[in-house]
Protein backbone atom coordinates (compact mmCIF):
# COMPACT_ATOMS: atom_id res chain seq x y z
CA UNK A 1 0.00 0.00 0.00
CA UNK A 2 1.62 3.20 -1.00
CA UNK A 3 0.56 5.47 2.42
CA UNK A 4 1.70 2.27 4.17
CA UNK A 5 -1.82 3.47 6.19
CA UNK A 6 -3.83 0.52 6.26
CA UNK A 7 -7.82 2.13 5.52
CA UNK A 8 -10.70 0.47 6.75
CA UNK A 9 -12.46 -1.68 4.41
CA UNK A 10 -16.39 -1.26 3.74
CA UNK A 11 -18.84 -4.15 3.14
CA UNK A 12 -18.73 -3.59 -0.69
CA UNK A 13 -14.51 -3.96 0.03
CA UNK A 14 -15.01 -7.09 1.71
CA UNK A 15 -17.52 -8.62 -0.75
CA UNK A 16 -15.69 -7.99 -3.49
CA UNK A 17 -12.80 -9.40 -2.09
CA UNK A 18 -14.65 -12.56 -0.85
CA UNK A 19 -16.06 -13.03 -4.52
CA UNK A 20 -12.71 -12.66 -6.48
CA UNK A 21 -11.09 -15.38 -3.75
CA UNK A 22 -13.50 -17.92 -4.32
CA UNK A 23 -13.71 -17.27 -8.17
CA UNK A 24 -10.90 -14.85 -9.82
CA UNK A 25 -12.09 -15.40 -13.12
CA UNK A 26 -15.32 -13.73 -11.84
CA UNK A 27 -15.83 -10.97 -14.83
CA UNK A 28 -16.20 -7.24 -13.49
CA UNK A 29 -19.75 -7.06 -15.02
CA UNK A 30 -20.61 -10.36 -12.81
CA UNK A 31 -18.92 -8.77 -9.96
CA UNK A 32 -20.70 -5.98 -10.11
CA UNK A 33 -23.83 -7.37 -10.42
CA UNK A 34 -23.24 -10.06 -7.50
CA UNK A 35 -22.74 -7.03 -4.91
CA UNK A 36 -25.38 -4.67 -6.16
CA UNK A 37 -22.64 -2.09 -8.24
CA UNK A 38 -22.69 -0.41 -11.49
CA UNK A 39 -19.23 -1.86 -13.60
CA UNK A 40 -17.64 1.41 -13.38
CA UNK A 41 -17.51 1.72 -9.78
CA UNK A 42 -17.10 -1.54 -9.43
CA UNK A 43 -13.91 -1.85 -11.25
CA UNK A 44 -12.33 1.17 -9.74
CA UNK A 45 -12.53 -0.33 -6.15
CA UNK A 46 -11.13 -3.60 -7.76
CA UNK A 47 -8.10 -1.30 -8.91
CA UNK A 48 -7.90 0.36 -5.84
CA UNK A 49 -7.98 -2.86 -4.14
CA UNK A 50 -5.32 -4.14 -6.23
CA UNK A 51 -3.01 -0.94 -6.04
CA UNK A 52 -3.40 -0.88 -2.18
CA UNK A 53 -1.69 -4.41 -2.02
CA UNK A 54 -4.96 -5.92 -0.74
CA UNK A 55 -5.30 -8.29 -3.85
CA UNK A 56 -1.84 -9.03 -4.31
CA UNK A 57 -1.95 -11.51 -7.61
CA UNK A 58 -4.21 -14.10 -9.40
CA UNK A 59 -3.98 -17.30 -9.89
CA UNK A 60 -5.27 -20.64 -10.98
CA UNK A 61 -5.38 -24.34 -8.04
CA UNK A 62 -3.78 -26.94 -9.90
CA UNK A 63 -4.35 -30.56 -9.79
CA UNK A 64 -1.45 -31.72 -7.72
CA UNK A 65 -1.89 -35.83 -8.79
CA UNK A 66 -2.65 -34.94 -12.55
CA UNK A 67 0.91 -33.11 -12.93
CA UNK A 68 2.79 -36.12 -10.62
CA UNK A 69 3.12 -33.73 -7.52
CA UNK A 70 0.52 -35.30 -5.40
CA UNK A 71 2.71 -36.36 -2.76
CA UNK A 72 3.40 -33.63 0.49
CA UNK A 73 5.72 -33.81 3.05
CA UNK A 74 6.60 -30.96 5.93
CA UNK A 75 10.19 -31.26 7.06
CA UNK A 76 11.06 -29.15 9.97
CA UNK A 77 14.81 -27.73 9.58
CA UNK A 78 16.96 -26.98 12.40
CA UNK A 79 20.44 -24.82 11.89
CA UNK A 80 22.92 -25.17 13.43
CA UNK A 81 23.63 -21.38 14.33
CA UNK A 82 20.70 -18.63 14.59
CA UNK A 83 22.50 -15.62 12.92
CA UNK A 84 21.51 -13.01 9.98
CA UNK A 85 24.01 -14.25 7.69
CA UNK A 86 23.07 -17.77 8.20
CA UNK A 87 19.22 -17.28 8.07
CA UNK A 88 20.04 -14.97 4.56
CA UNK A 89 22.66 -17.97 3.11
CA UNK A 90 19.86 -20.48 3.95
CA UNK A 91 16.74 -18.46 2.57
CA UNK A 92 18.89 -17.43 -0.55
CA UNK A 93 19.33 -21.30 -1.25
CA UNK A 94 15.98 -23.39 -0.28
CA UNK A 95 14.20 -20.88 -2.71
CA UNK A 96 16.33 -22.43 -5.39
CA UNK A 97 14.60 -26.15 -4.59
CA UNK A 98 11.59 -26.36 -7.27
CA UNK A 99 9.77 -28.67 -5.20
CA UNK A 100 9.74 -26.44 -2.16
CA UNK A 101 6.44 -25.16 -2.08
CA UNK A 102 6.29 -23.19 1.00
CA UNK A 103 9.41 -22.13 3.92
CA UNK A 104 8.55 -20.38 6.64
CA UNK A 105 10.49 -19.30 9.63
CA UNK A 106 8.99 -20.20 12.95
CA UNK A 107 9.39 -20.26 16.10
CA UNK A 108 9.89 -22.58 18.40
CA UNK A 109 12.03 -26.45 18.74
CA UNK A 110 12.90 -25.58 15.51
CA UNK A 111 14.09 -22.77 12.77
CA UNK A 112 12.15 -23.40 9.28
CA UNK A 113 8.95 -25.41 8.29
CA UNK A 114 9.46 -26.37 4.58
CA UNK A 115 6.70 -28.19 2.39
CA UNK A 116 7.25 -30.13 -0.61
CA UNK A 117 5.40 -31.63 -2.87
CA UNK A 118 6.78 -34.80 -5.29
CA UNK A 119 6.11 -37.69 -7.18
CA UNK A 120 7.27 -40.68 -5.28
CA UNK A 121 9.35 -41.62 -1.78
CA UNK A 122 12.91 -41.99 -3.81
CA UNK A 123 12.72 -38.12 -5.50
CA UNK A 124 11.71 -37.37 -1.69
CA UNK A 125 15.24 -39.00 -0.56
CA UNK A 126 16.60 -36.70 -3.49
CA UNK A 127 14.75 -33.24 -2.46
CA UNK A 128 15.57 -34.23 1.38
CA UNK A 129 19.11 -34.63 0.25
CA UNK A 130 19.33 -30.95 -1.34
CA UNK A 131 17.62 -29.70 2.06
CA UNK A 132 20.04 -30.80 4.65
CA UNK A 133 22.88 -29.85 2.51
CA UNK A 134 21.68 -26.37 2.81
CA UNK A 135 24.27 -23.96 4.81
CA UNK A 136 23.70 -24.46 8.52
CA UNK A 137 21.66 -27.24 8.68
CA UNK A 138 22.07 -29.49 11.43
CA UNK A 139 19.22 -31.49 11.58
CA UNK A 140 15.73 -32.18 9.99
CA UNK A 141 12.35 -34.18 10.73
CA UNK A 142 10.16 -34.84 7.85
CA UNK A 143 6.59 -36.05 8.15
CA UNK A 144 4.88 -36.98 5.02
CA UNK A 145 0.88 -36.26 3.98
CA UNK A 146 -1.38 -39.51 4.11
CA UNK A 147 -4.48 -37.25 4.00
CA UNK A 148 -5.43 -33.94 3.53
CA UNK A 149 -8.33 -32.80 5.93
CA UNK A 150 -8.26 -29.06 5.04
CA UNK A 151 -6.27 -27.06 2.92
CA UNK A 152 -5.70 -23.10 2.88
CA UNK A 153 -8.82 -21.89 1.00
CA UNK A 154 -7.88 -18.06 1.20
CA UNK A 155 -8.31 -14.98 3.84
CA UNK A 156 -11.84 -16.26 5.88
CA UNK A 157 -14.35 -13.61 5.59
CA UNK A 158 -17.60 -12.95 8.16
CA UNK A 159 -19.52 -10.76 6.66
Amino acid sequence: MASGKNRVLDRIDLTILEALQNDGRISNADLAKKINLSASPCLERVRRLEKEGYIERYTAVLNANKLNYGMKAFVQVTLDRTTGDVFNDFKKEVVKIEEVAECHLVAGGFDYLIMIRFDKIETYREILSEIVNLPAVSHSHTYIVTEKVKEDSGVPFWL
